[in-house]
């Protein structure tokens, strides 16, 4: 639901009242993954998908009559071969699509506290895990925080529902399955990537572009304020912070969705920086600079005490061999070595 989220709160704020449909089951080449959604308001107006155009036009009056009666449906649909082809793909599929008042037009108490918690959760970039009930009578949602308690009550099985949402969550996979003889969607939110960068020199700006591109929530940290500069940024990072790093690390929230890249090639830069990375068990970190730049880095952090384990885990010089030369090439390389670690491949 990321993709529509501006038009998503902006008529939850505008009080305008609608339906969000979710793909919750996919079989074969479906058009959409699981968890992609479409928003559909009085008037036909909509944002989103839940398929490449061939099964919209039904979703859409269904999502209407649930507007009028408050009723969720799971509809079933095919996609044969041929019309598979006219949008884009190789052979038919089949989808499941879960259609519901959104959340936060609920008559009832409970599903509008859920809603309220599940959105600031994403505006917070915290995780979270919504569990829906398929069945056709409206029925509050229940939302799991990995990081804290749960939203809503569901009796008897909420201790089922929470272990079932946390495994969802490890294994980042939205979920249709049987709960308390109830069949439910879980779907996983996780946070955004994060992209930490030290040092807003030149490669900087193609990276946060490349970044951006991908969905990543992009922080430049660089105490050189000639540097650090929105004016220098064509896509502007997320954050962008003229302070040195060890002033802000310390207190700034380093997860498992944290990516870190050092392009300073100053020691006063980027060891601090490293020093305080290499605490936490970060996915990727990588430093710009050659070998021999790197085995001086190396030599330095030994003699500060850091284990050579953790000095092995960083990546230098950073990014994938792909004969990089220019700015936009290295920042390229090394946003694919980030991609690489987040997929288990690197």
């Amino acid at each position: 639901m990321r993709d529509i989220w501006n038009e998503l709160t902006e008529w939850v704020d505008n009080d305008k009242a609608f339906s969000i449909a979710r793909v919750i089951h996919t079989w074969r080449s479906a058009p959409r993954a699981s968890g992609a959604g479409m928003i559909v308001g009085e008037g036909m107006e909509i944002a989103g998908s839940v398929s490449g155009g061939c099964i919209e036009g039904a979703v859409i009056e269904e999502a209407l009559e649930v507007l009028k009666d408050g009723k969720p449906r799971k509809l079933n649909y095919g996609v044969e071969d041929e019309l598979a082809l006219s949008v884009g793909l190789s052979c038919g599929g089949e989808v499941s699509v879960l259609v519901e008042k959104h959340w936060a037009f609920s008559e009832e108490e409970e599903t509008r506290k859920v809603w309220m918690r599940l959105q600031e959760a994403l505006q917070k970039n915290e995780p979270a895990v919504l569990l829906s009930k398929t069945s056709s009578s409206p029925s509050s949602p229940l939302l799991v925080l990995p990081e804290g308690d749960a939203i809503g009550d569901w009796g008897d099985t909420n201790e089922n529902a929470k272990e079932a949402a946390l495994e969802a969550y490890r294994e980042r996979e939205n979920r249709l399955m049987e709960i308390g003889d109830e069949e439910t969607f879980i779907q996983v939110f996780p946070r955004r990537d994060q992209l930490l960068i030290i040092g807003a020199g030149h490669i900087t700006l193609p990276l946060v572009q490349f970044a951006n591109a991908l969905d990543f929530q992009t922080v430049v940290i660089d105490p050189r304020k000639v540097f650090a500069t929105q004016e220098r940024f064509v896509s502007k990072p997320d954050h962008l912070i003229d302070r040195w790093p060890q002033d802000i690390l310390e207190d700034w929230p380093l997860h498992e969705d944290t990516y870190a890249i050092l392009l300073t090639h100053d020691p006063k830069i980027d060891d601090p920086a490293l020093k305080i990375l290499l605490k936490h068990d970060l996915p990727y970190i990588g430093a710009l600079g050659s070998r021999k730049t790197h085995a001086k880095r190396c030599a330095r952090l030994e003699e500060a005490g850091i284990s050579q384990e953790l000095i092995q885990s960083i990546k230098g010089p950073a990014g994938l061999d792909i004969g990089a030369k220019t700015a936009g090439e290295i920042a390229l390389s090394m946003l694919s070595e980030v991609i690489a670690a987040k997929r288990g491949n690197l």
